[in-house]
């Protein structure tokens, strides 16, 4: 009937003052209650139920999120524009690319949109953001905002699929740029 135990009250005090009595029409409580007499003492019951089911709610939902936020999952919608597709996109930025040309030459990897382009707006906005991230690395300790893990490679540790593919692409991009300063 309520969210929480004081709009519980404050509907059980409205009810009281137009003279409406509460009717149970199921369950072990039916029956008719008069909000004067047993009535009240029903209402603070529901109410004190109603307020702990919320609390209890409320705590299983921060439980939730602190777990999702501990494996790194920190809700929303997930960034249409990922890490390489910015670093590409602030190079073309750098060399005067207008924007729209460069959401144009991006290509979304992953989720429904993916084989589209990003749209003119996601691209400002990734580039705001890491303009932002850039101004607040300088103006800090020159310690990246986001430090990406890295790891030494020797002989007996090659890389792993996804570092070569991530190095092929990147290689690509270069390429790109080369051609595109050319053409």
């Amino acid at each position: 009937m309520a969210r929480n135990a004081a709009e519980l009250m404050q509907l059980s005090a409205d009810l009281e003052g137009a003279g409406i009595l509460l009717e149970l029409l199921t369950g072990p409580l039916t029956g008719v209650y008069d909000p004067n007499g047993m009535g009240s003492m029903l209402f603070a019951v529901l109410a004190v139920a109603a307020q702990l089911d919320r609390n209890y709610i409320r705590e299983k939902t921060l439980e939730g999120q602190q777990a999702a936020a501990r494996k790194g999952n920190h809700g929303g919608r997930p960034k249409v524009i990922d890490d390489d597709m910015l670093t590409f996109a602030v190079a073309l930025k750098d060399k005067g690319t207008p924007v729209p040309e460069i959401a144009k030459k991006l290509v979304i990897k992953t989720g429904k949109n993916a084989g589209e382009h990003p749209s003119v707006a996601s691209v400002y906005r990734a580039l705001a953001d890491a303009e932002e991230a850039a101004a607040l690395a300088a103006a800090g300790d020159g310690l990246p905002l986001r430090p990406k893990p890295a790891r030494v490679l020797q002989p007996s540790n090659p890389p792993t699929p996804e570092e070569i593919d991530l190095r092929e692409r990147l290689v690509a991009q270069r390429a790109q740029l080369t051609a595109a300063d050319e053409g």
